[in-house]
């Protein structure tokens, strides 16, 4: 697929996708959403790529929906019947969702304004970074709709419920400061400074750890993150101590750390996954 509203490079095992509309402030439509799925699906993929970073050319992130009629997104939703059900799916949260079934870890460097979408879809993302310039809001409620890619699931998740409502009810917009007060974004940078700390980052994973291992933590954070009970993170957890014990990487890890030097872990997501992974049921959407 070729893309005209991101742009993907890979370097270092790094994957980074630039969110590519800057004349609309990489304003989000479904060309980009269509993109972004078939991107991180991509990504997933490709044992090449050990991690992701998304950021935004020019001065923003994302500034929300692109509302232009020829963008289509209000026609769309206006005019799907009941039964159009891929049509009235939300497209922020085909982002969110794909993003949330990865393997692989993802970064946003948020490097200037991220409003509606273009905040809701760093959340299923696994560390947020801002550039002092960033400004972010859910703003869905100044603009008579509501908060959409499954944010209402995400956010009191991050920032706790009492957070989550004052930022969605009141929809203002609201500085990196108080953003990080409260765990939305873990550091604050100087513009120059964003994308190298996201690369420092993704190299420190990349370079000191399992692939097998990080895919694996990821998706015990994520999907225990709605478990009833610590019992259902212990079942799982302890079959993924269970088989890792058993594998080549944790052989690896140890003689590593034994012998002090780096590790060469060479066990890959693609095809070295356990029999019982995906260990959750998958979730259609229905109406």
């Amino acid at each position: 697929m070729e893309y005209s509203q991101i742009k993907c490079e890979l370097s270092d095992r790094i994957l980074t996708i630039t969110l590519n509309r800057p004349d609309r402030l990489n304003a989000f439509t479904p060309v980009m959403c269509q993109e972004l799925v078939d991107a991180f699906g991509r990504a997933d993929a490709d044992d090449n790529v050990r991690a992701v970073i998304v950021t935004g050319a020019g001065r923003a992130f994302c500034a929300g929906a692109d509302l232009d009629p020829e963008n289509a997104i209000l026609e769309r939703h206006r005019q799907a019947s009941k039964d159009d059900l891929e049509i009235r799916r939300d497209l922020a949260g085909r982002v969110t969702l794909t993003i949330y079934d990865l393997k692989k870890p993802v970064i946003a460097a948020i490097n200037g304004p991220a409003v509606g979408v273009g905040i809701t879809m760093t959340l299923a993302m696994d560390i947020r970074l801002a550039s002092e310039n960033a400004r972010l809001g859910f703003v869905f409620s100044r603009r008579g709709i509501v908060a959409e890619g499954a944010s209402t699931w995400f956010l009191p998740r991050i920032v706790g419920i009492g957070k989550a409502a004052e930022w969605l009810l009141s929809g203002r917009v609201f500085g990196v400061q108080e953003a990080q007060a409260h765990g939305l974004v873990s550091e604050v940078l100087a513009p120059n400074a964003l994308i190298p700390r996201a690369r420092e980052v993704a190299l420190e994973i990349i370079q000191n750890t399992s692939a097998i291992s990080v895919a694996l933590c990821r998706q015990l954070l994520w999907k225990m993150a709605g478990a009833d009970h610590p019992m259902e993170a212990h079942k799982i957890d302890s079959k993924c101590v269970w088989w890792s014990f058993q594998q080549p990487d944790a052989l690896e890890g140890i003689m590593s750390f034994l012998e002090k030097r780096q590790p060469n872990f060479t066990m890959k997501p693609s095809s070295d996954m356990p029999d019982f992974y995906p260990w959750w049921a998958d979730r259609p959407f229905t109406w």
